[in-house]
């Protein structure tokens, strides 16, 4: 590349760094000449969908996002929620699916990276992580590939960096063919008095480089990130980040030591978009000025120019401003971990961000209009189209039995093992519950009994479907997942992918969904206090389905109280807690239909929160009592698929009644929502368990004995038993059979 800033700035040229032309003649106006080079690819970098959020911002701004836990919510490197005792739990999710496709070790490794990083950051260190994936068809060519990468790259990084990855999800649909999503989520503890924020504070004070060296990898990684693809999907392999766990480690280390010695008033991760991102968000926060000297930049490539250094996303780098009488005690630290300590510039108060490069001033540029001015569009959008609800008499039969194996053993409802086993899900020594139930568990170092619960969930056929309804129903099933587990939900993260805004019907989506989260996370007391946007998965103009991953975080003041989902013991009540009288009713959108007679017809469920919230508290109130030995959420599949994996968990079979005269089929496969399965160490015949029904019936939720544990089958209503061992086999042998395949 020329090492030149004084390049012709072309039409064209403007239009290959992701710039409309009105929005090139926005920065005309904004700063009165033509930009440099090196100016140019700064603009393109804030000013790209993934730094900017120009599409969603309007709709972002609708989602509550404070509560009496919050300390910080979005607009830093990560939420911060207190959870008592002086302690936080910081959290986000963020995506990195375009890199994944493109080369799925290093994009999900990264990924990875990034998400850790925005976490201690802030002061935190990491002590768990998520993972939300979701792959093409599994008959697709390219989606074997892609799952090995990836699960690989996820493992790698994750296992390296010495983090239990604790929950998460793994999907699969042709709709995601041309475009995985990668959206990863990392939680880590803090002091609530010692948190660290971006806000660039005082004139004149030393802008410290901090970690790894620079490189050309990741160059308009942010700016490849806000295009949907095309025929040259190839030719964008150099704009994948290259990551080191190790690196990271030794720099998680270090800057924790540095924040301790009291040396830092200000840092920031250097992601998307690199040090201009970094450089630009501190002084534009802190209405302070910039000014960088790229000659002090650590780089490990010779011969890198103005542009490529401010464009780099080179990984497991930071910026920080320091208090410069603590200068050398700073650099130690950073020696003492083999990691670059450069001092790369100062603040001013000019409000300028001005880069010099080789004694020449490359960029001198309006700080806060480079954030505040960003496009920000209301983009044009229609109503979805809502599909009619089933029709009652249009329901494909199949045995129950038949269809609860192939339902469990399908590429939806199989066993993750194959996936969570390369992960390090112990690491720490705080797991409580490992990936396979609704959530994962893990102890609060510091404190005797504290937990905290994690999970993340989205279904996207509802979200397509109903795009309302689809958004309250990930938000619910989150909230529900966490309620399982006996936590108390305390706030959830979102990472928003879709596909090109600039179509009025994908708009809509965003639009409807962000507004049915918004709804259910105020119903449910669940504020929104991080997340990401991912715009523009399409493939040549085939859109991914509308995907608005929810992660979720609650406490659980004794984790020792918390419960899973497998059968405990035989002879106990199965009680089925929540929904319609009518015990299951909803097949629209279900996997029933998808997965069994390749129909994706009718309305998706449709969530009553009200209904959600009073039966959630009534779940965890059990729980706490101690006379719940098991419980799971009910989605995908329905009762049917909820029974079976109690039973697979447990090692336990079940028999279970049939409410007579009514459809077996909409009973045991209704994807109805707000409904929870548990098992009580009560007696069925008992005055405590008519008590529980005496109050569930005063506060207005259905609860009624469906059954009982025991035995070696599963045994559904009239239909044939199936046992235990089958389901087991047929639900744990999916995933390895396609893999080795």
């Amino acid at each position: 590349m020329t090492l030149r800033n004084d390049i012709e700035i072309t039409p064209q040229l403007v239009a290959d760094h992701g710039l409309k032309p009105d929005e090139y003649q926005k920065i005309l106006d904004l700063i009165g000449r033509e930009p440099t080079y090196t100016e140019l690819g700064i603009f393109s970098a804030m000013w790209n969908e993934h730094c900017s959020y120009k599409s969603s911002k309007k709709w972002l701004r609708t989602l509550p996002t404070t509560g009496p836990r919050v300390i910080q919510g979005p607009g830093e490197n990560a939420g911060v929620v207190d959870i008592g005792d002086g302690q936080a739990v910081v959290f986000k999710m963020e995506s990195h699916n375009h890199p994944s496709f493109i080369e799925p070790y290093q994009g999900a490794a990264t990924g990875v990276g990034g998400i850790l990083r925005d976490v201690f950051t802030m002061g935190a260190r990491p002590v768990a992580a998520m993972n939300a994936l979701r792959f093409g068809a599994p008959e697709h060519e390219k989606t074997r590939h892609l799952v090995h990468g990836v699960v690989a790259g996820v493992g790698g990084y994750g296992n390296s960096f010495g983090v239990p990855t604790v929950a998460g999800e793994v999907e699969f649909d042709a709709r995601y063919n041309g475009n995985n999503l990668v959206n990863a989520f990392a939680a880590g503890l803090a002091d609530t008095d010692k948190i660290f924020y971006s806000k660039a504070e005082g004139v004149g004070l030393p802008v410290v480089y901090l970690g790894a060296k620079t490189g050309r990898d990741g160059v308009g990684g942010a700016t490849m990130a806000s295009a949907e693809f095309g025929d040259d999907i190839e030719e964008k392999r150099p704009t994948v980040q290259v990551g080191d766990p190790f690196t990271e480690k030794r720099l998680l280390e270090a800057c924790l030591e540095l924040m301790a010695t009291g040396a830092v008033i200000a840092i920031q991760d250097m992601g998307a978009a690199g040090l201009t991102c970094s450089a630009v968000e501190m002084g534009a926060k802190g209405d302070l000025g910039i000014e960088l000297n790229l000659d002090k930049v650590p780089v490990r490539e010779e011969h890198m120019t103005a542009y490529e250094m401010m464009l780099s996303e080179s990984q497991e780098r930071m910026l920080m401003v320091l208090h410069p009488e603590k200068e050398p005690e700073a650099r130690a630290v950073f020696e003492k971990w083999e990691l670059d300590f450069a001092t790369v510039g100062k603040t001013t108060d000019d409000l300028r961000f001005r880069v010099l490069w080789q004694g020449e001033e490359v960029a001198n540029l309006p700080i806060k209009e480079l954030g505040d001015e960003a496009p920000e569009y209301d983009r044009p959008w229609v109503e979805p189209r809502i599909p009619a609800a089933l029709a009652a008499d249009d329901v494909p039969q199949m045995d129950v039995a038949d269809a609860l194996l192939k339902l469990v053993g399908g590429h939806q409802c199989s066993s993750r093992r194959w996936v969570y086993e390369q992960y390090d899900t112990m690491i720490q020594g705080n797991s409580v519950q490992r990936p396979g139930g609704d959530a994962g568990v893990i102890r609060v170092l510091g404190h005797d009994s504290k937990g905290l619960a994690f999970t993340s969930d989205v279904n996207p056929r509802y979200c397509e479907a109903n795009p309302y309804e689809g958004g309250k129903q990930a938000v619910a099933e989150c909230w529900r997942n966490l309620t399982a587990t006996g936590a108390e939900p305390l706030a959830a993260t979102d990472n928003l992918n879709f596909g090109n805004p600039e179509r009025p019907e994908i708009m809509g989506q965003l639009v409807k969904a962000v507004g049915g989260i918004g709804d259910a996370c105020r119903a449910l007391d669940f504020p929104i206090v991080s997340g990401n946007v991912s715009l523009y998965n399409e493939t040549n103009g085939r859109g991914i389905l509308p995907t608005p991953t929810i992660g979720g975080v609650g406490l659980l003041p004794n984790w020792q109280k918390s419960v899973r989902i497998g059968f405990t013991e035989a002879n106990q009540p199965i009680l089925l807690i929540g929904g319609p009288a009518e015990r299951g009713s909803h097949l629209g959108q279900s996997i029933y239909l998808r997965d069994l007679f390749d129909r994706r017809d009718g309305d998706a469920p449709h969530v009553d929160l009200a209904a959600e919230r009073k039966t959630g508290d009534f779940v965890r109130k059990l729980i706490r009592s101690g006379v719940v030995t098991a419980c799971h959420d009910l989605s995908d599949g329905g009762l049917g698929v909820g029974l079976a994996e109690m039973a697979i968990s447990g090692g336990i079979g079940a028999t279970v009644v049939d409410i007579e005269g009514y459809d077996p089929l909409l009973q045991y496969f209704g994807e109805d929502q707000g409904r929870y399965l548990a098992t009580l160490n009560l007696d069925p015949q008992g005055d405590e368990i008519t008590a529980l029904f005496d109050e569930a019936k005063t506060l207005g939720i259905y609860a009624t004995w469906i059954g009982s544990t025991g035995g070696s089958d599963l045994v559904l209503g009239k239909a044939k038993p199936v046992s235990v061992a089958a389901l087991t086999s047929a639900h744990e042998s999916w995933f390895p059979n396609y893999m080795s395949a």
